[in-house]
């Protein structure tokens, strides 16, 4: 394959490109994060449990662990344009239907499409845009696909305020309109550069790569505390007296810093080297997690949400630089390399969603709080023991690979 000249210091990355998988994450994570006001609403009309609710929001991301896998292969086998296209429909179908279902059972199944979906958009998306963005620069890019994606999650919340008084069909129709559209848009796009098919049998030994191995890691483990806050913040706020619209602000809010950190984080990981932002989030979600299930009344409560929850979505930006670096290490296609994270992410958001709720009914709150801080602690502690070892490998990559974008297929 013939490498293109770079301009030192620039991601060498197309602005619709930057636009294209901004927008397709954009709006996976509004119909996602949409359901987070909403729960309430369901919990109430179906008379679902704590643990039934729980099942409902992990429906989503155990969609996603399942579809980890044949996402990463379909980027790879097919190209990431097919994969984003195939993801965009399921979506868009998958949405439409949730908005109209009256049952558990096919709110369930909705969701878990949509999250087998969000598979396929993500890893290609994805890997689309690292590969085409210098080693050096990549935080940066990642970190404004980031920012859409929690623009998606600031979004979310607003629409699903309004789907309580207007109707969850008309609210979940959009998505359709709005995955075709960018159906076209994906079309129009110039085609990424090809690149060597690979099998999943190819992304098993980089687990190995540490910096792999820790962007996993630190993947699972923020889809593990946001899938303990998205079951058990509403839930208490609600108890506390707050209504679907509080609920919704309340992570609107903390969706707007987070907008505005993820960029800076991942400049600052570009910079600084990707653990500075990763020890920082960390500290700082710890507190979070102990202080969310003992504070009140709902106003406190909603302040430390606002200021506290990007602490956890910031983890997402240097882990995914940290998977995109150690592919180019592994000369491994960065389709099954964001296939990996999306396993990451939604094996831990999944076991989260699923097992907080039916934990805190049978114990209390504070339990899944506490086991969430003594996870990010420990993690804290083994990452300083290890130093950045095999971790920051920026420069490294750079020379192995002369500052040529990964392995992104198209067709």
């Amino acid at each position: 394959m013939r490498r293109r000249a770079r301009i030192p210091g620039r991601s060498g990355v197309q602005p619709g490109l930057i636009v294209l998988v901004s927008a397709v994450v954009l709006v996976d994570t509004v119909f996602f994060t949409a359901l987070t006001p909403l729960l309430p609403h369901y919990v109430h009309n179906l008379g679902l449990s704590k643990a039934q609710a729980g099942v409902l929001v992990a429906s989503y991301p155990i969609g996603t662990l399942l579809g980890a896998a044949p996402g990463g292969v379909l980027a790879s086998r097919l190209g990431v344009r097919p994969a984003v296209l195939i993801g965009l429909g399921a979506m868009s179908v998958s949405s439409f239907v949730f908005g109209y279902a009256h049952s558990i059972a096919l709110l369930d199944s909705a969701r878990f499409v949509q999250g087998v979906a969000g598979a396929c958009t993500w890893a290609g998306g994805l890997a689309w845009l690292a590969a085409a963005a210098t080693t050096e620069r990549r935080g940066t890019a990642l970190g404004t696909a980031f920012a859409a994606a929690v623009g998606g999650a600031l979004l979310g919340p607003v629409i699903g305020a309004v789907a309580s008084h207007v109707g969850t069909g008309r609210a979940f129709a959009s998505a359709t309109v709005a995955g075709g559209t960018m159906m076209v848009a994906t079309l129009l796009v110039p085609k990424p550069p090809a690149g060597t098919r690979q099998t999943l049998r190819s992304a098993l030994p980089a687990i190995a790569e540490p910096a792999i191995a820790v962007g996993m890691w630190l993947t699972f483990l923020a889809g593990l505390a946001l899938g303990v806050i998205d079951v058990l913040a509403p839930l208490r706020l609600n108890r506390l007296g707050a209504g679907a619209v509080v609920i919704a602000a309340a992570f609107l809010g903390s969706a707007a810093v987070e907008v505005v950190l993820s960029p800076l984080v991942g400049r600052l990981s570009d910079r600084r080297g990707r653990m500075v932002p990763v020890r920082l989030s960390l500290v700082a979600a710890i507190a979070v997690s102990v202080l969310a299930p003992l504070l009140q009344p709902a106003p406190v409560l909603v302040v430390l949400l606002v200021i506290g929850l990007p602490a956890f979505g910031t983890l997402f930006v240097p882990a995914a630089a940290m998977i995109g670096d150690g592919a180019d290490r592994r000369q491994l296609h960065h389709g099954l390399a964001y296939g990996l994270g999306n396993l990451a992410w939604a094996s831990g958001q999944g076991i989260a969603a699923a097992a907080s709720g039916a934990l805190a009914q049978a114990t209390a709150d504070a339990v899944p709080y506490l086991l969430l801080a003594t996870t990010m602690a420990g993690t804290v502690l083994v990452l300083r023991r290890r130093g950045d070892h095999g971790i920051e490998g920026g420069t490294e990559a750079r020379g192995a690979h002369g500052g040529e974008p990964g392995h992104a297929e198209g067709r």
